[in-house]
């Protein structure tokens, strides 16, 4: 299943949004003009990905400073220790969308 997340144009460079699905968030991030989507919760304490910052191509956590990498979703640093799962992001038409399953 595809979700529209936004147009193309409305993020821009190193900006970021949340989008839910069935009650779970998933955040949107684009970092040197590549889209990247992750799951939008740290996995260590419940803190929204969204209010974190982005560090290159990582999302710092705003509760503990975890720090996960948007391409894999793999724990660049504690005290997190599960991964993100992350999505497949499809750019069409001027729309951004996430596969979800």
């Amino acid at each position: 299943m595809k979700l529209r997340v936004c147009k193309v144009k409305e993020l821009m460079e190193g900006e970021k949004i949340s989008i839910e699905h069935e009650g779970k968030k998933i955040l949107v991030v684009n970092v040197e003009g590549k889209y990247y989507a992750v799951d939008g919760i740290c996995t260590h304490e419940y803190a929204e990905l969204v209010n974190g910052i982005i560090l290159e191509k990582r999302i710092v956590c705003p509760l503990h400073l975890s720090q996960f990498d948007l391409e894999t979703g793999e724990v660049m640093n504690p005290p997190a220790t599960e991964p993100l799962k992350t999505y497949k992001v499809k750019i069409e038409g001027d729309s951004i969308w996430v596969e979800v399953d």
